[in-house]
């Protein structure tokens, strides 16, 4: 048996691993993109659904904590509908064939993402407001106020992500309108690094601070209230629990995700220089981390139970009502 050169065998090995890590990206897609987003749409839309319908239907009189709630539940429930579309095409290796489907689907989910952490650093504020003026006369915990505030807010994410739309429209104008990319793998006029790191400045590190800074302000004012607060109702603590709660969450959901995203954006350019296979793996270790910052619209559903009793109890014992009905109509049928 004659042996192949050195080089041809070398070349030959290099060649097949090639071929290996290029097939990473859709081995994570069909198999871990699809069935977890799957999974998120399975559990979060349920969940959001209930909340939205509790609190229009069981919630007579709103609160400015409830309308934060409120629009957090809704942009999750708007999010949460692009995910089976999303799980379909990547189980099936398609490619979304329609250019406004891809420009909708990317824009609501990077508004889903930077909405979400910021309506939680107002939800945080609004407590702490709370813990400070028991009596509800500062003006921010007025209904008004937290319309207002939810609408500035809306429209400061949507001025964030709107250069989304001209990378986007850009790469599909290059791509012949037939490829729809991520976010990390579009290539346009903007300064696509420059501005992922403009958003994630303003859109996620900001928001994270400001959950922090109100977590730590209202563990302040409920160690100085400490004997009053012995005195009251041990839900008094329980503005410290959500804030701490959210900001751990943020920190664990979305900063791998927003590292990863930058990283890949970083050595997707060409004066990278680095192979293909590590620029695979790099974008490998991105699709992971997409997943898990979007888990954020299934567990949310699990703070608007966490802020107060009233809403179990209206929402149980609406529940309860209707189970109440169907029951006497199956006994009769």
């Amino acid at each position: 048996m004659v042996a192949l050169p050195t080089h041809i065998t070398s070349n030959y090995q290099n060649y097949s691993m090639m071929l290996n890590c290029t097939k990473i990206k859709d081995v994570l897609e069909r198999y871990y993109l699809s069935p977890s987003y799957g999974i998120e749409f399975c559990i979060g839309f349920p969940g959001n659904l209930l909340v939205i319908l509790g609190y229009i239907f069981c919630l007579p009189k709103w609160q400015s904590c409830n309308i934060y709630l409120f629009s957090l539940a809704v942009s999750d429930l708007i999010f949460l509908c692009t995910l089976p579309r999303l799980s379909y095409l990547y189980a099936n290796g398609q490619s979304e064939t329609s250019p406004y489907a891809c420009v909708i689907n990317r824009y609501v989910l990077h508004v889903n993402l930077y909405s979400s952490i910021l309506f939680m650093v107002w939800l945080s504020m609004d407590r702490f407001l709370l813990i400070k003026h028991p009596t509800q006369n500062h003006c921010l915990l007025r209904p008004r106020s937290a319309l207002i505030v939810t609408c500035l807010s809306w429209l400061a994410v949507n001025v964030e992500v709107a250069p989304m739309i001209s990378l986007m429209v850009h790469d599909l104008q290059q791509g012949n309108w037939s490829q729809c990319k991520d976010f990390a793998s579009l290539k346009g006029d903007v300064n696509t690094l420059g501005y992922s790191l403009g958003l994630t400045f303003t859109g996620y590190f900001l928001p994270l601070l400001g959950l922090c800074g109100f977590s730590y302000q209202i563990a302040h004012l409920l160690r100085a209230q400490e004997m009053a607060v012995q005195r009251k109702k041990s839900s008094y603590k329980r503005p410290l629990r959500v804030a701490r709660s959210a900001a751990i969450l943020f920190l664990v959901l979305y900063s791998p995700y927003h590292v990863l995203r930058n990283v890949r954006i970083a050595t997707g350019q060409a004066r990278a220089g680095l192979q293909l296979c590590t620029k695979m793996y790099i974008e490998g270790l991105y699709i992971l981390t997409r997943p898990l910052a979007f888990l954020h619209s299934v567990i949310n559903p699990v703070f608007y139970f966490l802020m107060g009793d009233k809403f179990r109890e209206l929402l149980f014992a609406k529940l309860r009502k209707l189970v109440g009905k169907t029951e006497p109509r199956r006994e009769s049928a």
